[in-house]
């Protein structure tokens, strides 16, 4: 074969290279979640073969309290005045005369949501304004609520049982403070399954979130608490024993890292390291029905989406890697690898596009000006053949999780709409790393805006 013109040659060589690294990072990443997706289908298989049908169980097989206690529900809220007054109306209605408060954390400078808060007027509900103008950080409000409680505690005579976290968007569900009521006597951190709502008006950019959580939630932290690794909190939808968070408190002055973008996430790393237990609990309303799960709707905009994953990228893969190191086990550092690895998978990703686009450019030019093709080597076309599998694998789960969770048709939207997620993951990692480049000053809420659903769905 003749030699190249210096230009097609070069391009050739960015090609190669290019697709190389991506391929031999896709191999590395999808080998991680092959195994992930293993262990998933053993844990299912045995519980079949013990007996068991291997899926969720009912949520009348929980037994009932042993001391049955008072429920804080911490509802932080800033700017939240269009759904504040749905979210509270919903939740003293699914969880009626069940014994709870409500403590909704508002700011001095925003009115607006103080008053969409004090329409719902109920004993239950305590609008806590902080001292300080917002936006904060969210574990800043968290703590504050929780500086009201103990004076609640103080006034009343009355100590709460657990704190029960939601958003201000959040669709609760009617059996879940009956699931923490019970279960937070054996557990530290117990974490319901969190649903995205379907959006109809977003049904690719909000619908990817649907995609990922049904299969995080359906698989990933199944995975997770089985190979004992932590188990982070996701903020929403989750209780923890109160005296967890006395102890937090405690070792660190308050229960929430007021430092913390994430403080979520961090939260179940850091109680399991002060030796506390975690459950991630999936249980279905009934035979045939749904599983019991927070339920909201999540960025239905292209900039909200990146935004938000963007602020999940530098808290937990940039500043959590900073804030909580490398430790315990193998499987807990297997873990806060998968945690940490959606930079490096969205720069694997550029990589990946940018090497089909160069092929694409490269065969158009064969094409036109009758070149020879590019040869790819036989071990990366080994590399994109495996990978070629390890993707199909990949969307057949995918379509899997969210045909159970959602039906059929969102499992087949779920394939196309892999290429919106990383998208969306590409951009979010560029803004991460900026952020986290330029970060300096106090860190501040970085929140969307929400909605809430005109109409409840059926549990």
């Amino acid at each position: 074969m003749g030699a190249q013109p210096p230009l097609i040659a070069a391009m050739d060589l960015l090609l190669l290279e290019t697709a190389l690294f991506a391929a031999t990072g896709f191999l590395v990443l999808g080998l991680s979640d092959l195994l992930v997706d293993l262990l998933w289908i053993a844990r299912r298989a045995r519980a079949r073969l013990s007996g068991r049908s291997g899926r969720d169980a009912l949520i009348d097989t929980l037994p009932v309290p042993g001391a049955p206690g008072r429920i804080a529900l911490f509802v932080p809220a800033w700017d939240e005045a269009d759904v504040i007054g749905s979210m509270l109306r919903h939740t003293l209605h699914a969880w009626g005369s069940a014994d709870f408060a409500i403590f909704v954390g508002c700011y001095p400078n925003d009115p607006r949501t103080i008053a969409a808060a004090e329409t719902k007027r109920d004993p239950r509900i305590r609008i806590v304004v902080g001292d300080r103008p917002g936006p904060t950080t969210k574990a800043d409000c968290l703590n504050s609520l929780w500086q009201a409680m103990l004076a609640d505690e103080a006034a009343s005579g009355r100590p709460f049982k657990a704190v029960a976290l939601h958003d201000a968007e959040d669709v609760v569900h009617s059996a879940g403070l009956r699931i923490f009521d019970t279960l937070v006597e054996r557990f530290d951190l117990v974490q319901l399954p969190v649903l995205p709502l379907i959006d109809p008006q977003s049904r690719w950019i909000a619908g990817h979130y649907a995609d990922e959580f049904a299969e995080a939630h359906g698989k990933g932290l199944v995975v997770r608490e089985a190979v004992g690794a932590a188990l982070p909190s996701a903020g929403v939808g989750c209780a923890i024993a109160r005296e967890a968070l006395q102890r937090l408190a405690a070792r660190h002055g308050s229960p929430f890292d007021a430092d913390s973008l994430t403080e979520d996430y961090e939260l179940g790393l850091r109680l399991r390291r002060a030796g506390g237990r975690a459950a991630f609990v999936r249980l279905r309303s009934g035979a045939g029905g749904a599983v019991v799960a927070t339920r909201a709707y999540f960025p239905a905009t292209l900039a909200a989406a990146v935004a938000q994953k963007g602020r999940w990228m530098r808290g937990i893969a940039l500043a959590g890697w900073d804030r909580l190191g490398w430790s315990g086990g193998l499987a807990e550092r297997w873990m806060r690898m998968r945690d940490r690895q959606p930079v490096l998978a969205a720069l694997l990703l550029l990589c990946g596009y940018a090497a089909l686009l160069l092929w694409t450019l490269r065969a158009a030019a064969t094409l036109a000006a009758g070149l020879e093709p590019v040869r790819i080597p036989a071990t990366l076309r080994l590399l994109l053949l495996f990978n070629g599998g390890l993707l199909s694998w990949r969307l057949a789960m995918r379509f899997g999780f969210v045909a159970s969770a959602y039906g059929w048709r969102e499992g087949v939207r779920s394939v196309p709409r892999t290429i919106v997620a990383n998208v969306v993951a590409m951009l979010a990692a560029r803004q991460a790393l900026a952020r986290y480049a330029a970060a300096g000053g106090a860190a501040q809420w970085d929140k969307t805006a929400h909605a809430f659903p005109d109409i409840v769905p059926a549990e």
